[in-house]
């Protein structure tokens, strides 16, 4: 088993890095530069989705072919932070340093918005925001403007499912609406049960789990390189050597720095973003980057491992394929979760860099970039075509966030592939993880 895994390691690390390098050279771009011109994109997972909208500019399909069906899986939109204690934990220490006299201008200010923030936090944790359903709306809007030959067939049945949590069942609700405005008489199934989270939000288990932390000591060495809170802490308080004393200087940047970046989740929320220079805000990126990397993608420093936990995932994703390719009606399936899904799945599947195997996080930001693949409302989308006459192959397209990119087989006809090379690498990938 583990010169299997080692084996499937190496492959892959050779052949993504090969993609990441081609990926940097052709974007012209550092992310840097991507960040500097779009601070919002150092939000990582909290990026809104609408502000990296690609131009749809699709190549066309082969002559003779059409789309018949799509394989989606998508990500809610943006919500309220999660954990209880998330804007607390900001605000507690800010209220000490006011009751003893050591907040500037710039921290009173600060506490005071934060404050009026947080009472519109009561019972929203976690809770789609209006920005998270304007984003699936949208989604929704062009699923049915780009491929009207799937999402306005007469009578086309499509099939929706999601997780339990509620964002994600409201996501998979506005962007049903979408379709059936656009098509009233889609035969829409919406189904949301615990019987379907095996492979909707897969929980980690077998090396996926013992695996898991085992990159935590260079990811904190790395944080810890890069975390610079000495001029925030600055223009938060006016008594440094009692800020050295009372506050963990280290965390309340990091905590800070959550709050005021997923403040675009919000319509008309207090500007917290410009407590932080640049170089804050790309460190803050880089260290973000980097753990979700090790965590969730091919990371030599968690074995190439974290990927596979999508493996029941990319299963469903083919057994359901398998079956509509075979009847090659016209139809979709459409499933929403979550971004610890998106991100593993966009790795699994090797979309672009994102199967990139970097060793050193010092380089990882030159060659992978999670604003690129996991924004709030990110989603993945397989588009299969079948020729109007005869019986030829069927072609697949893959959208990462509605944006085209490569897949791992060999093509004549980018972005275009043909479903049996794929279902092929897909197998065998998923056989020698498992060591069968």
């Amino acid at each position: 088993m583990k010169r299997i895994l080692t084996t499937l390691t190496m492959a892959l690390a050779l052949t993504s890095a090969a993609t990441a390098q081609s990926n940097v050279l052709t974007n012209g771009t550092t992310a840097r530069q991507e960040i500097e011109k779009n601070l919002w994109l150092a939000g990582s997972n909290y990026l809104d989705y609408d502000r990296q909208l690609p131009s749809f500019n699709y190549t066309r399909p082969p002559k003779g072919y059409v789309p018949f069906y799509m394989s989606h899986y998508g990500r809610h939109g943006s919500r309220w932070l999660i954990g209880r204690n998330d804007y607390m934990r900001v605000i507690t220490p800010l209220r000490k340093a006011r009751r003893d006299g050591k907040l500037t201008r710039e921290g009173e200010e600060t506490l005071r918005r934060l404050e009026l923030f947080n009472k519109t936090t009561y019972k929203r944790l976690g809770d789609l925001t209006t920005v998270g359903e304007r984003q699936h709306h949208g989604i929704g809007r062009r699923l049915a403007e780009h491929f009207p030959e799937i999402f306005k067939a007469k009578n086309v049945p499509i099939d929706a499912r999601s997780t339990t949590v509620n964002r994600c069942i409201l996501s998979m609700i506005a962007e049903c609406e979408e379709l059936m405005a656009a098509n009233p008489t889609a035969r829409i199934h919406n189904d949301v049960s615990d019987a379907l989270q095996y492979y909707l939000n897969q929980d980690r288990e077998g090396q996926v789990k013992e695996n898991a932390g085992k990159g935590d000591r260079a990811h904190h060495e790395f944080s810890r390189r890069h975390t610079h809170p000495e001029r925030l802490v600055g223009t938060l308080f006016n008594d440094p050597q009692w800020a050295a004393d009372s506050i963990d200087q280290h965390r309340l940047m990091h905590q800070l720095f959550e709050v005021a970046i997923n403040m675009q989740s919000h319509d008309d929320a207090p500007d917290l973003i410009h407590l932080f220079n640049t170089d804050e805000i790309y460190d803050m990126w880089r260290i973000q980057n980097a753990g979700w990397y090790q965590n969730y993608a091919a990371s030599p420093l968690t074995g190439g491992i974290m990927q596979f936990s999508q493996a029941n995932l990319l299963d469903n994703i083919i057994q359901t394929a398998d079956t509509c390719v075979a009847l090659r009606k016209t139809q979709a399936t459409l499933r929403f979760g979550h971004e610890v899904c998106v991100m593993p799945l966009a790795c699994l599947l090797e979309l672009d860099s994102c199967g990139a195997s970097i060793s050193d996080l010092e380089q990882l930001d030159q060659h992978w970039r999670n604003y690129r693949i996991f924004p709030m409302a990110c989603n993945i989308q397989l588009i299969f075509y079948r020729p109007q006459k005869g019986d030829g192959d069927i072609l697949v397209k893959a959208l990462l966030n509605e944006r085209e990119v490569s897949l791992p087989v060999s093509t004549t006809q980018y972005p275009y592939y043909r479903w049996t090379d794929l279902r092929n690498y897909y197998t065998q990938k998923l056989r020698q993880f498992r060591g069968q």
